[in-house]
């Protein structure tokens, strides 16, 4: 009975430990997030027109061929921590330059999410919405490029009326709109506007994005702008 009784309160003794270690360590993190998150927002709170004019600045040095060396070593990213990223850049994953190479950022300064045909999903939406609550970011930049294979494929989807497999047609699905868009204005370059009527509608979506960017749009704390990167030329037209 007596050894019973001693290995359940050895039990009972290894479960106080361990639960007790487990908050000590749930406090400490907790602590060293908000910490972080406190620091980041004194360091680049920035007003929204400040934040896109570093970023074209940065873009024309990149195109005209100027930009700056940048440590994107391991210690170089420890040290951005700190700072926290000064814009969002939701781009397509199909464009073969970098956001921090594009903008010509240090590693760091740009809160980047990147999808095929830079399209506005749910989970994109909530990656925005936490990089304007929680990372303090005042500018949006939505940003396709040109020649675009992700948007062309969902054109010619639409077109032909094809249907995909897979996850497939959702992307088609959400790229349709501009599709349309662009047919109505009976371009020549049917691709280019295409594109262009693409990072519009993901803007729109964005604007009218229910309670956290419409809020934070309404009081002036933010800003969403798009733009077209060139691939050829390295340079970005707004839009």
């Amino acid at each position: 009975m007596r050894e019973c009784f001693q290995k359940r309160a050895c039990t009972l003794s290894r479960r106080k430990v361990l639960s007790g270690a487990a908050a000590l360590f749930a406090a400490s993190a907790i602590t060293s997030v908000e910490g972080r998150g406190a620091h980041a927002q004194q360091s680049n709170a920035i007003a929204p027109s400040e934040a896109l004019d570093r970023l074209m600045q940065g873009n024309a040095r990149y195109a005209a061929n100027e930009a700056t060396a940048k440590d994107f070593s391991p210690s170089a990213a420890a040290q951005s921590e700190t700072r926290g990223p000064i814009g969002v850049i939701l781009g397509c994953a199909d464009d073969p330059v970098p956001p921090e190479i594009l903008f010509d950022q240090e590693p760091g300064a740009l809160f980047v999410v990147r999808n095929a045909g830079n399209v506005v999903t749910d989970t994109v939406l909530a990656s925005l919405e936490y990089a304007v609550q929680y990372q303090n970011v005042s500018l949006i930049i939505v940003l396709g490029h040109s020649n675009c294979r992700a948007i062309g494929m969902a054109f010619q989807a639409v077109r032909e009326r094809k249907e995909l497999e897979g996850h497939l047609p959702e992307l088609v699905k959400a790229i349709e709109p501009a599709v349309l868009a662009a047919h109505a204005k009976h371009p020549r370059d049917f691709l280019g506007v295409t594109i262009e009527e693409n990072v519009r509608l993901a803007g729109k979506n964005l604007i009218k994005a229910e309670p956290i960017l419409s809020n934070a749009l309404a009081a002036k704390k933010i800003a969403v702008s798009g733009g077209i990167h060139d691939i050829a030329s390295g340079a970005i037209k707004l839009i």
